[in-house]
């Protein structure tokens, strides 16, 4: 009985075939990134959108848009929480108590998906952290109390929010579709050992007068170096007021490290884990994707609720 010889595979063709699938694997794999990541963003432009509508139904009810935070230091992220389907969340708050009270530690440790990014890498957080990456804009100015002794001659915070102050829609002088509402700002590493240009908050050692001082003193450290550590903790709770927390500056470009100068000065920049872009709300409730490259006055003038500037936004 006569058998037939199997064809098979030689070692060479097996490697060819090799060969060719991790090639269309390695063409492949960037485009599932960039789609990935286009979905993220879009993800992100929609929970912006979705806090632009809580701030209009917010002002709506009440004739004036929210606080940066109430007299008891609840965030404006908490205010907003029954305007964004979040009530349930809202009435477990005890706020007569402190927010760091232990009656509120369920709550503060909730996380709520319109405030977290979802092309942030930190996914998962620390123990008893909530997350946040939507931060409220305090303007150019560089203080972070006012008005205190130490800032009496600083200008005053000229953003569209800040501490318990509640602006009308005819006091947002520049106009709702000039002035920038929300933005974002990745969360931080969590670790003073460990060195993130874009997620720590650096301390030059500094003291400057003027944002221009304070954008080129934070830039003329090196980052890399951990003596300049001043907080890892950015985004920890979206139930907090603060730079560290729910509050950002225009005083740096879009995607800028961030700086602190002690006693009560700082930067907190916008940034995001999106391609060199970040995502902006304005008061309108329009959003839009901002480029790193956009000019620093452009930036500045989107930040001042009454800065009086004239701009394009292309």
């Amino acid at each position: 009985m006569s058998s037939r010889r199997r064809s098979a595979f030689t070692l060479i063709e097996l490697l060819v075939v090799i060969a060719i699938i991790a090639v269309l694997v390695g063409l492949l794999l960037p485009a599932v990134q960039k789609v990935r990541e286009a979905a993220a963003r879009m993800k992100c432009q929609n929970n912006l959108h979705q806090i632009g509508l809580a701030l209009h139904n917010y002002e709506s009810a009440r004739l004036k848009f929210p606080p940066a935070r109430d007299d008891m230091g609840y965030s404006l992220h908490t205010l907003l929480l029954p305007y964004i389907e979040q009530d349930p969340l809202c009435k477990s708050i005890n706020m007569m108590m402190d927010q760091t009270d232990p009656m509120n530690a369920v709550p503060r440790a909730t996380q709520v998906p319109i405030y977290l990014c979802p092309s942030d890498p930190v996914s998962t957080m620390p123990a008893g952290m909530s997350g946040n990456n939507y931060r409220y804009n305090s303007g150019v100015s560089i203080v972070n109390s006012y008005p205190t002794a130490v800032n009496a001659a600083m200008p005053p915070p000229n953003g569209g929010f800040w501490q318990t102050e509640q602006y009308k829609v005819a006091e947002i002088y520049d106009g709702l579709s000039q002035t920038a509402a929300f933005s974002e700002h990745r969360k931080g590493d969590y670790s003073n050992a460990i060195a993130s240009e874009h997620q720590d908050t650096f301390r030059p050692g500094t003291y400057p007068a003027t944002p221009d001082e304070a954008l080129e003193q934070c830039n003329a450290i090196d980052w890399r170096n951990l003596s300049f550590q001043g907080n890892s903790g950015a985004g920890d709770y979206w139930m907090a007021t603060g730079h560290t927390s729910t509050r950002y500056y225009h005083a740096f470009p879009p995607g800028n490290r961030g700086c602190m100068f002690p006693p009560q000065r700082i930067a907190t920049t916008a940034n995001s884990a999106h391609t060199q872009v970040v995502n902006v709300l304005l008061f309108d409730g329009s959003v839009r994707s901002v480029p790193y490259t956009l000019d620093l006055f452009t930036w500045r003038a989107m930040g001042t609720r009454n800065g009086g500037e004239v701009f394009s936004q292309q």
